[in-house]
């Protein structure tokens, strides 16, 4: 399996050059930026074109962004943009109306952005891509091995005073934590004190945050207290400057996360699903439902590509059918 995803990820290294063009940021090409927005499509001889512009997660944008790349292979002409402005400022703008697609590592508040999307007459459906686990990780030079989630409590609740891993436990190690994490707009910073601190978006605040996981991981390797937490995808290709830390309700049941761990759902409480939203209004343009039966069609390799976990088949299955169905058909 992991000779499979590097050989997918250098094969995804050689798109990245032909698609580059059609796939960008929100930086580099702004999502609302486009000389045929909202039109679109087939020229008559079935070539498609058009654009289909993405925001939302940084856990889900790596798998958004291979898939357009691959997508570009066969639809050149259709230009993707891509960006990671986390959940939260995902469905802000997806509920304005300014993309097609919102990634989220979380499922759509049904407090808060639920009611807006209603508002502007959006209509979506959440689909399931892939799976995930939040990876907690340390800097090499802290050889941790399990944190039970009463630990990571202690460590990340709004109250901690926790200055150190010692602090916890005497047999941890001793030395300042420097404490790296997601800002408030991510999914996985929603789920993450969901899981541990038993509160959504409730946490101490005194930690470096960042909406781009690379910058996570960035922190957590060039520090050498570093702690963070961030998507498992962000881990994988950067394994060999990072410590991964097991977690568990105790010590018993400690686990890793991994390929396996996060499917069969073993690595508890820190793995997820995690979504693209298309709109409904979207998905009647043909480049649009293209993209979303594509991404489904060979959500595993993408995954893989990716290094997110793919689908179960049962899964995969669901979210097919929901993309059918909001579609109006092949």
């Amino acid at each position: 399996m992991r000779n499979n995803r590097l050989l997918l990820a250098a094969a995804m290294s050689g798109a990245l050059a032909f698609g580059a063009a059609a796939c960008g940021d929100d930086e580099e090409s702004p999502s609302g930026a486009t000389a045929t927005e909202g039109q679109a499509s087939s020229d008559g001889g079935g070539k498609l074109s058009g654009t289909i512009r993405i925001d939302g997660s940084s856990t889900v944008f790596p798998f958004a962004q291979a898939a357009a790349e691959l997508f570009n292979e066969e639809s050149p002409d259709v230009r993707i943009t891509v960006g990671q402005s986390g959940t939260g400022g995902g469905f802000e703008k997806f509920c304005a109306g300014e993309t097609d697609i919102s990634d989220a590592s979380r499922p759509i508040d049904e407090e808060e952005e639920v009611p807006i999307c209603e508002e502007a007459g959006i209509s979506y459906e959440e689909v399931t891509v892939a799976n995930d686990g939040i990876a907690v990780v340390t800097n090499p030079a802290l050889e941790v091995d399990c944190l039970t989630v009463d630990q990571l409590k202690e460590i990340w609740g709004p109250k901690s005073k926790v200055q150190s891993l010692s602090d916890v436990d005497p047999s941890l190690p001793d030395g300042e934590l420097t404490l790296f994490g997601p800002g408030t707009d991510s999914g996985t910073f929603d789920f993450f004190t969901d899981q541990v601190n038993g509160e959504e978006g409730v946490s101490r605040e005194d930690y470096e945050a960042s909406e781009d996981d690379n910058q996570l991981v960035t922190g957590v390797a060039g520090s050498k207290g570093g702690m963070g937490y961030f998507g498992f995808s962000y881990y994988e290709p950067n394994q060999d400057k990072l410590n991964l830390v097991g977690v568990g309700e105790d010590e018993s049941s400690c686990t890793k996360p991994s390929l396996e761990s996060i499917q069969d759902g073993s690595y508890k409480p820190l793995s997820r699903p995690i979504f693209m939203y298309p709109s409904a209004e979207a998905l009647q343009r043909p480049e649009v439902k293209a993209f979303m039966t594509f991404t489904l069609e060979n959500e595993q390799a993408i995954a893989e590509a990716a290094n997110i976990v793919p689908l179960t088949e049962e899964q995969l299955g669901e979210a097919q059918q929901k993309v059918e169905s909001l579609g109006g058909g092949a």
